[in-house]
């Protein structure tokens, strides 16, 4: 007779099924870009480094140097595709304040131009410079160079959700990375479903600033008693935890989940209603310039 397995690392009974309604902890994610091409950057310098031990001592430091160039050019370009995707997943950001991919062109030229300098001539670096660091631009594009805000908001309002926010992500950042360290695969789940469900809310005030004051609480201070409580949990149970401490820390999950959701139909409902006081208003407008709607 088949029979459910269980253990440290499966769903034991005591924890919550998934509503069918619960945001998925993976909806709307894509897979990063940080890869493959980006990964290919990393083994670029390698001969240089191999080639640099048969060389004179002004050769050896001239490879080795562009070979660092080059390592440092490929760091640049990771960081600023992963602070894209980043910029790229928000409604409302601001630019990154450093133009990483940029400087990562940059420092790829730079790299190519003082490893060709052991040639003696002042042309082929040049070249290489060139060729390089535009490639290197083409190939992986520039950073984003603009805020990016909602359509007829203020700098100001912006620049506000635009903090509320990245401090709801570091929050939830926080929680992910301190689970992790309990080793409770079933945990580690339950926190990714809560995270989905809070980020709905930042999704919802970045949409519209207006709820802002409304969630300010939820993606602040509950938050961060939730970011606060998850470590705690998390030291408790390295240290072998105790009865009952992973049931309380389920509960509490359970209640800030059911107030995040119950904020985001609050959110969802209080939109609706303004899109009803406006579709009114338009109405009356068209009956007094005499066009009749069914």
């Amino acid at each position: 007779m088949a029979e459910r397995f269980g253990g440290r690392f499966s769903p034991t009974d005591g924890d919550r099924p998934r509503p069918s309604d619960a945001p998925r902890p993976y909806r709307g994610k894509r897979r990063s870009r940080a890869g493959g091409r980006v990964n290919l950057l990393f083994v670029a310098p390698i001969p240089l480094i191999l080639f640099a031990f048969g060389q004179d001592p002004t050769g050896l430091a001239l490879n080795l140097g562009g070979a660092g160039l080059l390592f440092g050019g490929a760091w640049m370009t990771r960081e600023g595709i992963l602070a894209q995707e980043a910029y790229e997943a928000r409604k409302v950001a601001k630019r990154p304040a450093i133009p990483r991919k940029i400087f990562g062109s940059v420092l790829t030229g730079l790299g190519l131009a003082v490893a060709a300098l052991d040639g003696g001539s002042a042309v082929a670096p040049a070249i290489f410079a060139v060729l390089g660091g535009g490639l290197h631009l083409f190939s992986f594009g520039p950073d984003p160079l603009r805020d990016k805000g909602s359509h007829g908001v203020d700098s100001f309002q912006s620049d506000r959700v635009a903090r509320v926010v990245d401090e709801a992500e570091g929050y939830l950042t926080s929680m992910r990375t301190a689970i992790e360290r309990a080793g409770d695969r079933a945990l580690e789940a339950r926190v990714d479903r809560f995270a989905a469900t809070a980020r709905e809310t930042c999704r919802a005030v970045e949409e519209d600033p207006r709820d802002l004051t409304a969630a300010r609480r939820y993606l602040g201070v509950y938050l961060l008693g939730a970011r606060d409580a998850t470590v705690k949990y998390a030291d408790l149970a390295e240290r072998g935890g105790t009865p009952g401490a992973r049931k309380d820390y389920l509960a509490l999950l359970d209640d800030l989940e059911e107030n995040f959701a119950a904020k985001n139909r609050k959110l969802l409902l209080e939109d609706r209603s303004d899109l009803d006081v406006e579709i009114g208003v338009l109405r009356d407008r068209l009956a007094r310039e005499g066009v009749a709607l069914e």
